[in-house]
């Protein structure tokens, strides 16, 4: 990387490649001051912004310090470029108090190709598409031409969300020019792929830092971006034995599918019951009663029963989130503690997750924070012998009425939430000298989450091959979430959500599972309504094909684990776009207007089309 400094002119080069550039004639950096206006509705947002003032800032002075060159730009801005080992960052040292509103302009090529900005469902490719940054729910359909998408905006406050919704946002993205661009911000951003000539990229705050390295390949260029976000550590070696099932309905009916599962050969690793704490049956249709200790009725005497599934070689999983229902019993021991965020005036602030209400542990409070890791997650969870957990939510953090412990606003904290909830789980793991045996995995994310998530799962597709919400999803979000270092994804086998008549097949579901063979997690789920969907185990033939897929898989182990060694030690997703090894391919492969679904023994072949528009339906 080159630095280029003259008195009103400054360059940043890799190469023969500008990457960024201002001068007299040239503003690379807007600022300016905005009011936003926020609408939640049971995670799905709609943001707007009464935008007061927008102007470009020129650059009046450079000068050299000890510690890198200061650029002063106006009196309004400046920003301190240093460089060391390779990677340049501008950190903003002084900025006018009224600005709230910032924008940074990228030199662009016409061929060039962006990916990333945290784990993206429609397009791997950004080039060509703004992608707001904001976690929420995903949506439903997501298609704004679709017949799904539309009686979900209509039905359930706007839940059919968009191409760029997502769960994991992050305000980085890897070039095909060979760098990487991090902006240390959890603020609301805008990242503007659609300029020939710039990228421009906008946040609701004026960030800490703008972080640029260079590599001369892409694998180089991704050891150098996970050293510095962080690296997911291995997976625990039981999940390679075999499938995870995800059954529910207490223990009688959840054991006695692992058992027939087994006597038609399929491998079993783990046994998921994601309603280990309860049922509650909402409009939605079955969810969870959001109470994070086994439910003595449905799952009587629990412990002996994980105990001996262990001793049979499965492992048993539950489910976790950072909210807590208000008529639970831990909800009212954290109320007495006082672990709960509250609205301005002092009282309580309750969430509505559909039809039923729930408080939010503060994190920021060093008390709730220890209270959730210690009394929730190590009491409840690992101290009865549970070997993993969906760590599901970490996207409906209000912004309207609601303080935090912390004093910062929610409208920063919101994009920080997720990853903050990946730290208390990670923290609950380490302490209790599990990591490396417990497997957690998350659907929301951040900027951290590269060090604090264990394994990512790819939300709650619809049960279909539909081009934006169905099966083709999941490989769009592990590519996307790998080139940002998270590269351990998976996804539940057969999609999740089930509305408005759409309901999963079987050629769905083998589909599904000709694909998860070779994912790092092989992982079932009944959906959102199960009794209505198709379920392997009702399908003789179904499980014999499962059983083949599944071998296929654990014989695939040795293979797999030497790539999740790598995503450990390097930063190299598991699942990986083929340009990561074959850079000399023409990037327009790996843009395909038709994506071929065709593996396997299910017969025929489903085939995606592609289109071109935060929201969705609440999940469990």
């Amino acid at each position: 990387m080159e630095i280029i400094c003259k008195e009103r002119v400054f360059t940043l080069k890799n190469g023969s490649d500008v990457l960024l550039h201002t001068d007299a004639d040239t503003p690379m950096v807007y600022v300016g001051c905005g009011e936003e206006r926020v609408e939640m509705y049971r995670g799905n947002f709609k943001l707007e912004d009464h935008l007061l003032e927008r102007r470009p800032l020129t650059l009046t002075a450079t000068r050299a310090t000890q510690q890198g060159t200061e650029l002063d730009l106006e009196g309004r801005l400046k920003l301190l470029v240093t460089e060391k080992n390779g990677a340049v960052t501008l950190t903003v040292t002084e900025k006018a108090e009224e600005i709230n509103r910032f924008w940074l302009r990228v030199e662009a090529a016409e061929d060039e190709h962006v990916y990333g900005c945290g784990e993206q469902m429609s397009y791997f490719d950004l080039r060509g598409r703004h992608f707001p940054l904001w976690s929420s729910e995903p949506g439903v359909g997501r298609d704004k031409t679709t017949y799904v998408t539309w009686r979900s905006n209509v039905e359930n406050g706007g839940a059919g969300g968009d191409y760029y919704n997502t769960n994991y946002p992050e305000p980085t993205y890897v070039s095909s020019r060979h760098y990487y661009l991090h902006m240390d911000t959890t603020a609301y951003g805008d990242f503007d792929f659609r300029n020939l000539h710039y990228h421009e990229l906008q946040c609701w705050n004026v960030p800490g830092f703008i972080r640029i390295e260079a590599a001369p390949t892409f694998v180089e260029l991704l050891e150098k971006l996970t050293a510095f976000l962080g690296r997911q550590p291995e997976l625990p070696e039981w999940v390679y034995n075999g499938l995870i099932i995800g059954a529910q309905g207490g223990s009688q009916r959840s054991f006695d599918i692992v058992d027939r599962s087994l006597e038609k050969g399929i491998k079993v690793s783990g046994l998921w019951c994601q309603d280990w704490c309860g049922k509650r049956v909402t409009s939605f249709g079955k969810r969870l009663q959001w109470d994070w200790h086994y439910h003595k009725e449905m799952y009587p005497d629990l412990p002996r029963h994980i105990e001996e599934l262990h001793a049979r070689g499965i492992r048993f999983l539950g489910y976790i989130n950072p909210y807590l229902v208000k008529d639970g019993e831990l909800y009212a021991e954290g109320k007495k503690r006082g672990v709960f965020a509250k609205k301005a005036d002092g009282s309580d602030y309750l969430v509505d997750f559909g039809e039923f209400y729930c408080g939010v542990v503060d994190f920021t409070n060093p008390e709730a924070y220890r209270w959730f890791k210690d009394e929730v997650i190590k009491k409840y969870t690992l101290d009865i012998g549970i070997d993993g957990w969906m760590a599901d939510f970490g996207e409906y953090l209000p912004t309207d009425d609601l303080v935090l412990s912390n004093g910062v606003s929610p409208m920063i904290e919101h994009n920080h939430w997720p990853a903050l909830w990946a730290k208390c789980n990670y923290d609950a793991v380490t302490e209790s000298g599990k990591l490396g045996q417990v497997v957690y995995f998350m659907r929301a994310g951040g900027t951290g989450s590269q060090k604090y998530c264990t394994l990512l799962w790819a939300g709650d597709q619809s049960v279909d091959f539909s081009r934006h919400d169905g099966l083709c999803t999941v490989i769009c979000a592990a590519l996307s979430s790998g080139m940002v270092g998270c590269g351990l994804n998976h996804c539940d086998i057969g999609g999740y959500t089930s509305l408005f008549d759409n309901c999963r097949t079987k050629e769905v579901f083998l589909r599904w599972a000709e694909m998860a063979a070779f994912m790092p997690v092989m992982r079932t789920h009944e959906g959102n309504r199960p009794d209505t969907n198709f379920q392997y185990y009702d399908d003789e033939d179904c499980m014999t094909q499962l059983a083949r897929l599944v071998d296929i898989y654990t014989m695939l182990a040795p293979y797999t684990k030497t790539l999740v060694a790598e995503n450990a030690a390097k930063g190299t997703p598991v699942m990986r776009p083929l340009f990561l090894h074959y850079e000399d391919d023409p990037p327009q492969l790996y843009r395909a207007v038709r994506i071929p679904l065709r593996f396997g023994p299910a017969g025929g072949s489903g085939v995606a089309q592609r289109s071109d528009r935060v929201g969705g339906l609440p999940a469990r």
